[in-house]
């Protein structure tokens, strides 16, 4: 199966050539089974290479396969060639996987879409993409799958570029903004290549690992610190995390395999795979160690007062971005590829079904305007449930055993982390229940809204009922007795630590309080409007203007960054352009113009002139070579 890997691209790249050259000839539920059937076959790959690395010892576990020369310049050359191991096909099947799901889903979505072809030519291409990202066995294939899934999300959240409202602006200014911040991070990531090159003289990732010995500590952190900026821009940490809420613009099957599952998890996985150089870069570790743990209580203290139901998805999934880069920061790579996976399910889940309210009316998804929506749509609420409860951590549940491995690992490795995740996890279980409760317990809130609200069709609830079951049972992968994730992943990550039974229970049992508690809070707040509820929440009422505004961080932006570039822009456009550039361009042409004029006046016609200029070019001739020859 491993020679026919290269299938993986070929499939997806195939879907989209047949969608672009001929899908206008078919109609819509054909092009949409088309893109979902590419996605399928390469979903069976990826499962035909993973089957076939559990076949393998695990030392044998990592193989490339080669497919032409790229670039060879001197010194310099780079192969097209994929790197399969387990951490590149856990994420293949991922990728695949939950992007069936929606690409799926989107076939009922979508239904009334007149761009419905170029949709499905973006998915597609998307997977290719992102495929190409973490298959790739050097950093020059994966900044190529990077920039095209930072192309295919910018044309993706721009989808309708068209539109506009109060809350997004137009739409295509929201695919701008990710497109502009994340070309931040990846001027990171290309220097940090620069230096990888410059001082180790190869961008293979096995090479890498195998020389990075080498490198003096100071050069690996600021390597290591470059390339955090990129993981910064493509998972949304601070300071780069302001693009995701506006990629909310997108369609919502968007925002679930862009925005959840997929793109934006690209940070963690780059991480992990060049876990070699955080070893000797450890100062750079615990920045992003840090980096992580800020940006998911940032992120989860805004989301608590969103009232839009997939604003509060988007600040819930940097928030979890941030327990990724944190565990990948401190050296659980395991864990935090363990939390990418099952928040690929739950998360996806959650903004499916979020798409599922949206459907059912007409667009709203302001949670102040909703209530009761269980009676209306029970399979939507029964699903959402399951993903709220998973993202919370509720025990047994697969965002419980992710994200108590990330928690652990930071109660073994830094305490100082360990408490603001604790806290950060109170603050999701609050604002995952706010999410179930508002919108779907209670009494309509809008009797025009509720009556109208119904069920979505099959194809796209069956997609829920799947990434709910997943959402459920993902955790077994890491349990010792079942699977164990973080064995399979350790020829990738080369991690060995082991952490005291003694600290593992007490982060057990410290995260099932947690998680119960801010249960029983939002129940208690929301639910039952209980007065120990409101008394527990009041002394924070002052900070909520403040995050409501999402602590003013894009406002700090537009006025320290943004106006004043837009006001040099426009001193360029207004002033500089016009006297200096079209000043300089026109006076050239007035000089010519001028010149042609005078000499024009000398083609008169009259032999006297024309004797006249012969005998001033012999003198001039004569001259020349009297003087200057």
């Amino acid at each position: 199966m491993i020679d026919f890997a290269w299938l993986l691209f070929a499939l997806p790249a195939a879907g989209a050539l047949i969608i672009l050259f001929v899908g206008r000839a078919l109609s819509q539920k054909v092009v949409g089974w088309i893109a979902s059937a590419a996605v399928l076959a390469a979903f069976v790959v990826a499962l035909g290479l993973h089957v076939n690395l559990v076949g393998m010892p695990a030392a044998a576990r990592s193989v490339t396969v080669t497919l032409w020369e790229w670039i060879r310049i001197g010194n310099f050359h780079v192969s097209a060639a994929l790197l399969i191991d387990p951490l590149s096909v856990t994420m293949a099947l991922v990728v695949t996987g939950v992007g069936l799901l929606i690409h799926v889903y989107s076939i009922g979505y979508m239904e009334h879409e007149p761009r419905y072809q170029r949709y499905f030519f973006y998915l597609n291409f998307f997977i290719l993409a992102m495929l190409i990202l973490v298959m790739s066995d050097n950093f020059l294939g994966m900044f190529v799958g990077w920039e095209g899934v930072g192309l295919a999300s910018y044309l993706l959240i721009g989808f309708w570029f068209d539109r506009q409202d109060e809350m997004y602006g137009w739409y295509a200014d929201c695919g701008k903004k990710a497109f502009i911040v994340n070309r931040i991070g990846d001027f990171g990531m290309i220097v940090a290549m620069l230096m990888i090159w410059s001082t180790l003289g190869t961008l293979v990732f096995t090479e890498v690992a195998q020389a990075a010995h080498q490198l003096v500590p100071a050069t690996a952190t600021i390597i290591c610190l470059l390339l955090l900026l990129g993981a910064a821009g493509k998972s949304a940490q601070i300071p780069l995390y302001i693009w995701l809420p506006d990629a909310m613009a997108g369609p919502t099957p968007v925002s679930a395999l862009i925005h959840a599952a997929t793109m934006v998890t690209a940070g963690v996985y780059m991480i992990v795979r060049t876990n070699a150089l955080w070893h000797f870069g450890e100062s750079a570790g615990q920045v992003a160690a840090w980096v992580g743990v800020l940006t998911a209580l940032l992120a989860a203290s805004i989301a608590l007062a969103q009232t839009d139901l997939k604003k509060i998805l988007a600040y819930s999934t940097i928030s979890q971005l941030g327990y990724m880069v944190m565990a990948a920061g401190l050296g659980a790579y395991s864990a935090a590829i363990f939390h990418l996976v099952t928040h690929a399910f739950f998360k996806a889940l959650l903004f499916l079904a979020a798409g599922s309210v949206m459907h059912a009316t007409d667009g709203v998804l302001d949670i102040r305007r909703l209530g009761g929506l269980r009676d209306k749509m029970p399979t939507t609420y029964r699903t959402f449930l399951v993903g709220a409860a998973t993202l919370a951590g509720i025990p047994l549940l697969s965002g419980f055993f992710s994200k108590d491995a990330i928690l652990v690992a930071a109660l073994d490795g830094n305490i100082g982390v360990y408490i603001v995740g604790a806290l950060t996890a109170l603050l999701t279980a609050f604002y995952s229940f706010r999410a179930v409760f508002v919108p779907f317990h209670g009494t309509p809130r809008e009797q025009a809204l509720y009556d109208h609200a119904h069920e979505s069709p099959t194809i796209m609830t069956g997609p829920l009922w799947i990434l709910a079951f997943f959402s459920v049972v993902a955790g077994v992968i890491n349990l010792p007795f079942v699977l164990s994730l973080e064995h399979w992943l350790e020829p990738a990550t080369n991690e060995h630590a082991s952490i005291a039974l003694i600290v593992e229970l007490m982060g057990i049992t410290l995260s099932i309080v947690i998680a119960i508690f801010g249960l029983m809070l939002a129940w208690g707040r929301y639910e039952r409007q209980e007065r120990w509820a409101e008394r527990f929440v009041r002394p924070f009422a002052l900070l909520q203007p403040i995050v409501e505004h999402k602590w003013y961080v894009d406002e700090l932006y537009n006025a320290v960054i943004v106006n004043p570039l837009k006001a040099v822009a426009a001193w360029f456009a207004r002033v500089f352009d016009p006297n200096v550039v079209d000043g300089a361009v026109n006076g050239i042409g007035d000089v010519i113009l001028d010149s042609g004029e005078y000499v024009r006046k000398i083609q008169n016609g009259a032999i006297p002139t024309y004797a006249f200029s012969i005998f001033l070019g012999v003198v001039a001739v004569l001259l020349y070579f009297l003087f200057v020859g």
